[in-house]
């Protein structure tokens, strides 16, 4: 059971999971949003340009069948005569057309949508299987779509009927008017009608493009192993990553016993604690070569006594050092004072070693701020 309910997809899609179906083609897109903004735009073209475009493609189409004496005898001129006539209704139903290729490109900007993915224009082999097409054909979103149809057809056609009942009259009273006059009214009707039947189409639009958007992220939901080896391969192996931090501090390490040699003293406290010092002319304050406890403190220790620098146990230091100084950074102003005595009785120690003479006394009860010593361990 364990393993089924490891298999659901129950995670919501990640952004890495997001941006790989984009990359495939794979958006939410509403064929009602682009439907409705086609039409709704032709409507809107129409009522608004619909006065101008009849009286244009009146005059176009007067010019075109009065045809001049001289054209009909001479080829020649009826080709061109004909290509002019062609690109005046060109020019007349350009503002229509650019204005209906406009609304099909704009869903995708309402829905987040416009991806360029070459991936989705490849052959797909499942797309060709007729198992496939049935299993489509019967799939629980063929269902939805048949719904909706239902829905759309029932509440358009609702509305056509309320629509023609409410202008039954004047609908009648075409055939008392002009031609001219009633062509016109009959024009307006139809605009009108047009319209009011697009604009009912918006409450499709209302309800499906939440849908089609909760579905598209419902599609891409993860199962926890899904989840789990993402984050494997965006992150790396936890196993790889642990050796590579294994191998740093190695290196690190490594890097930090280089420079014990090189330090002027070793404060520890005694065991747990190691924290080799430097000091050179020409440097603001002390510095942190090295600092460990438990084995590396040890070594710390060790490595110094081979190179034969200074040891000294003050505990409270070496555990504020340890707590408040970093590695190859200076140590903290309120510390100056101890590693001032620390750095005086290691030159009397050098200078011990050189003349000889009484032995210098280690530093006890040095100036630490009991506010930086930590606990001892």
């Amino acid at each position: 059971m364990a393993e089924e309910s490891d298999l659901e997809k129950t995670e919501e899609p990640t952004g890495r999971r997001i941006e790989q179906a984009r990359e495939k083609g794979q958006v939410p897109h509403s064929r009602e949003l682009g439907t409705f903004l086609v039409l709704i735009t032709a409507a809107a073209s129409i009522w608004m340009m619909g006065g101008w475009f009849v009286q244009q493609a009146m005059i176009i189409m007067r010019d075109a069948f009065v045809i001049d004496a001289q054209l009909a005898r001479d080829p020649g001129l009826l080709v061109p005569y004909l290509g002019n006539v062609f690109g005046d209704a060109l020019f007349l139903i350009a503002p229509f057309l650019g204005a209906l290729v406009l609304a099909a490109m704009l869903p995708p900007f309402f829905l987040d949508a416009w991806v360029f993915a070459p991936n989705a224009l490849m052959p797909d082999p499942k797309r060709l299987s007729p198992l496939a097409g049935i299993g489509r054909m019967f799939s629980w979103n063929s269902l939805m779509e048949l719904g909706k149809a239902i829905v759309k057809a029932l509440l358009v056609g609702g509305i056509a009927v309320l629509l023609i009942w409410s202008l039954r009259a004047e609908i009648f009273g075409l055939l008392t008017e002009p031609l001219e006059s009633g062509l016109a009214h009959a024009g307006r009707l139809i605009s009108f009608c047009f319209l009011i039947l697009v604009a009912t189409l918006a409450l499709v639009v209302v309800a499906d493009v939440p849908f089609q958007i909760w579905q598209y992220f419902h599609k891409l939901k993860m199962s926890k192993d899904e989840v789990k080896r993402e984050m494997k391969e965006t992150l790396g192996d936890p196993h790889v990553k642990g050796r590579i931090r294994s191998l740093q501090m190695q290196a690190a390490r490594r890097r930090m016993m280089s420079a014990v040699p090189e330090a002027n003293v070793v404060v520890t406290n005694p065991t747990h604690f190691a924290v080799a010092l430097s000091y050179q002319t020409g440097m603001s304050a002390p510095r942190v070569v090295a600092k460990g406890m438990g084995a590396i403190a040890l070594k710390i220790r060790e490595v110094a006594g081979e190179h034969g620098v200074p040891i000294l146990e003050a505990p409270p230091l070496a555990r504020a050092l340890h707590k408040h100084a970093d590695l190859d950074a200076e140590i903290p102003s309120a510390l100056y004072n101890a590693v001032a005595e620390v750095l005086a009785y290691v030159y009397q120690l050098a200078g011990w070693r050189q003349a000889g003479g009484a032995y210098p006394v280690p530093p006890r009860n040095l100036p630490v701020p009991p506010e930086l010593v930590p606990e001892a361990a």
